[in-house]
């Protein structure tokens, strides 16, 4: 047992000074614990997100860790999780990159995926509405209104993927919650990209989901979300349409 531990011990130290990392003393504390991995994946989503780091673009884990003060190890975690999330993908000789920007096909498959469990998720989150969630869903349109007037499409996507989040939470589903958080990840990167938000149209369609969560109808949200939807996609194919004409 004792030459296994020695031989794990000198694998890994190999493997750290390949990828550049000075092994750490024996004894001494994993240089990773959650809090740093947590760190490391918020840094990279919100700059994945904010197109700080652009789809396709190569991440240089190195500059990562001296940003964040860190060593590369929870980095390393963090695009872990991040490529399960699809929104990055390791590339062999190479490391990490940001996935590429959605296709138009893609874009329909999501939003196929989007009407089958976010519409029945609005109808069981009326069934479940608190008082505490009127509270939260009158703070989410009074912020819509005012970043819908200001044209400001970064926090209307802020607004807009709060409002979905609270409504897949709501549903008492944890599936459906963790799949819609991981739907408008992708669906923020492609909205920053294209500038897709419409705040004026889109703030309207919400306006009446939230109308019926408040009145705790779960028949209207379901349609409202549903309707909201659909004009949606029809906003993103007419994106879509227009930078594909304006390629050829």
């Amino acid at each position: 047992m004792a030459g296994d531990l020695t031989m794990r011990h000198t694998h890994e130290e190999a493997t750290m000074l390949n990828d550049g990392v000075a092994p750490r003393p024996r004894g001494a504390r994993p240089a990773a614990g959650p809090t740093m991995v947590q760190q490391a994946y918020d840094h990279l989503l919100t700059a994945l997100m904010t197109l700080q780091i652009a789809p396709g673009e190569r991440i240089a884990i190195d500059q990562v860790a001296r940003r964040l003060n860190i060593s590369q190890t929870p980095i390393r975690e963090a695009l872990s999780q991040l490529e399960a999330e699809k929104l990055v993908h390791k590339m062999p000789n190479v490391g990490y990159r940001a996935s590429a920007q959605m296709t138009r096909d893609e874009v329909r498959d999501l939003y196929t995926l989007r009407q089958l469990i976010e519409p029945y998720a609005a109808a069981r989150a009326a069934e479940a509405v608190t008082d505490a969630a009127v509270e939260e869903l009158e703070a989410i349109d009074a912020a819509m209104s005012a970043v819908s007037e200001a044209g400001d499409y970064s926090r209307f996507a802020e607004a807009d993927d709060r409002l979905h989040r609270l409504i897949a939470g709501m549903s008492g589903n944890r599936l459906i919650a963790d799949t819609v958080e991981r739907l408008h990840s992708h669906l923020h990167i492609f909205r920053a990209l294209y500038s897709t938000n419409a705040p004026t149209e889109a703030a309207a369609e919400h306006r009446k989901i939230i109308d019926a969560l408040v009145a705790r109808d779960p028949a209207a949200a379901e349609k409202a979300v549903r309707t909201h939807l659909e004009r949606s996609q029809q906003r993103m194919d007419r994106v879509l349409a227009a930078g594909a004409a304006n390629a050829n």
